[in-house]
């Protein structure tokens, strides 16, 4: 569905994006990671064609993002904008009519959106007089109608509450199982290994990690075990820490070591263990040690760690 390849943009001698390349399987739930001020909003004006890059290419179903195939993806920046004098329904239909939509079809379509966010009520209201939260509800709306193809969403869990969180993500849910393919840019990783099929991560501009959300969780977790026994468990060869956790212990491997080598190991030596668990570490605790570690930002030509595999149709796991 997209396409990125090698792209670079450059302000003032300070490369903002650098040579970031990836995929977006259609019918997948893709996120775009990263720190503050680490290039995703620029990297996604280029993909929406707001900015040229400097190099790189952006295709979208195999063609470049230009004309008529605008109108089939939507964007919803992190920067908010509705025209606050403008009555609700009027305002959706109107984004529905820059989309392609006749008149009637976008106020119907609009009235629906309105509907499936509990705003029907506030239809005859001008935006101005909403809350913050329904703002924003309404700014979402505008991202949805006209059925885009390709949803790029900037931060959309902002302003909303729980509850609107909830309706959000079985909005996107929807969306997805109807075909819908959803660029997601997020802070919530929570959300995201909820919601999400694959990831990138970028720090200054450099790719840093790409692939399955749950793959790169278990990547990281690849060397930190759960041992569950009566006792201590001895100190085996393939065994760099072994630290209590709980009412277990916490056992760090080598990067070397083969897990199964090890628990054979501790089997040899008597321990008594009941389990033997890879911890894997939720995906905020991986953002932190990547940024706080600089991981990927010196790596030229190598890339980033990728672990990644197709996509099947409909974002299967």
């Amino acid at each position: 569905m997209l396409q990125v390849q090698n792209l670079r943009k450059t302000y003032d001698d300070r490369t903002v994006v650098n040579d970031v390349s990836f995929e977006v399987a259609a019918g997948e739930i893709f996120a775009l990671l990263g720190p503050n001020g680490a290039g995703k909003t620029t990297l996604i004006r280029m993909i929406t064609d707001i900015l040229r890059p400097d190099s790189g290419t952006v295709t979208f179903a195999g063609r470049p993002l230009r004309g008529p195939d605008r109108a089939r993806v939507a964007y919803l920046p992190e920067e908010r904008g509705l025209y606050r004098r403008s009555g609700v329904l009027d305002t959706l239909a109107y984004f529905g009519e820059l989309k392609g939509l006749a008149s009637g079809a976008a106020r119907r379509e609009a009235t629906t959106l309105l509907a499936e966010f509990g705003l029907e009520a506030w239809g005859a209201k001008q935006v101005q007089a909403l809350s913050k939260g329904m703002q924003q509800k309404v700014q979402l709306c505008a991202a949805l109608i006209g059925r885009p193809e390709l949803l790029i969403l900037d931060e959309p869990f902002s302003g909303l509450d729980p509850i609107n969180v909830q309706v959000l993500e079985t909005v996107l849910r929807q969306r997805r199982a109807e075909g819908t393919t959803v660029l997601l840019s997020t802070h919530q990783m929570n959300k995201v290994e909820q919601q999400c099929d694959r990831a990138l991560m970028i720090n200054r501009g450099h790719m840093v990690l790409y692939g399955r959300v749950a793959e790169l969780r278990r990547h990281y977790g690849a060397h930190a075990f759960e041992v569950h026994a009566a006792t201590r468990p001895p100190q085996v060869a393939g065994i760099t820490s072994l630290e209590p956790h709980g009412a277990h212990w916490r056992a760090t491997l080598a990067p070397e070591a083969e897990p199964q080598h090890v628990l054979a190991a501790l089997v040899a030596q008597g321990a008594a263990v009941q389990a033997f668990i890879p911890m894997v570490p939720p995906l905020e605790d991986i953002f932190v040690d990547v940024v706080q570690r600089g991981v990927g930002l010196d790596q030229g030509q190598s890339g980033p760690p990728t672990i990644d595999e197709p996509v099947t149709p409909g974002g299967a796991r």
